[in-house]
């Protein structure tokens, strides 16, 4: 059931797929730094995937990104059938306080399609040492069990809280048995931050053996840093320094 307004003033977000989906959906959403974004821009490119679907957003601003002329959906889904993995690619900055009914949309879909997991990539930019460049998580405990288990090095987060789409999920993967990993790096202020990226494909590929090899990352992160420099600008204009401190290593 969902649980979005029928205030035709408050934005909806609802999912449009033409397949089936696959049992796990690893998202990545456009926020500060474009780790999670271009992690998962990466492994589409990689894994050479077809649009199989997308978000439609009404009531709210909007973006139409387009590459050579040629436009896509702000958030799109691709599905890999021969390892039963979906992929959100969600260039479409989504503020915070419109996360929850985003979050919402994509539960909905999942629990009506037979998704039994998310796995949300994502970088956060928290004052760091080296010691700390590599990949932690946030995750309910019916997907640390299944899939943190022994011969996975990604370490809990010690402390702090989260806001936006990955809260939303959090919370109903808590009360559901759709298990959900948030799965954080942390991230420099240059977008993207091709390290982090790569940290967060080389986790992925550890947790769901997908086949995707992180090397080539830095020249396709080239292309990506020209396609998300706009994008970038404004995430940094709606996102001031210091609004992510609210997570904690």
């Amino acid at each position: 059931m969902s649980h979005q307004a029928a205030d035709p003033t408050v934005p909806r977000f609802s999912v449009e797929h033409d397949s089936k989906p696959g049992e796990t959906l690893i998202a990545g959403f456009s926020s500060f730094g474009l780790a999670g974004l271009t992690a998962v821009d990466y492994l589409v490119d990689d894994l050479d995937l077809e649009e199989t679907g997308h978000v439609r957003i009404g009531g709210a601003p909007s973006i139409t990104p387009f590459t050579k002329g040629t436009p896509r959906h702000p958030i799109r889904l691709y599905t890999d059938p021969a390892r039963d993995v979906t992929v959100l690619v969600a260039e479409q900055f989504v503020p915070p306080f419109l996360g929850e009914l985003l979050a919402d949309a994509l539960i909905d879909w999942t629990e009506a399609n037979g998704v039994e997991e998310i796995a949300v990539l994502a970088g956060v930019p928290v004052p760091h040492g080296p010691d700390a460049h590599r990949t932690f998580h946030v995750a309910t405990e019916d997907y640390r069990d299944k899939r943190l288990g022994d011969g996975v090095d990604v370490p809990a987060m010690e402390s702090g809280f989260l806001d936006g789409a990955n809260a939303g999920l959090l919370e109903r993967g808590l009360d559901s048995p759709l298990g959900v990993g948030v799965l954080v790096t942390p991230v420099h202020a240059q977008a993207p931050d091709v390290d982090a990226a790569v940290r967060l494909v080389d986790t992925a590929n550890a947790i769901y053996d997908v086949g995707v090899d992180a090397a080539p990352l830095e020249a396709f992160a080239e292309e990506i840093r020209r396609r998300y420099e706009d994008l970038a600008e404004r995430i940094e204009e709606r996102e001031p320094e210091g609004t992510y401190d609210r997570m904690y290593m």
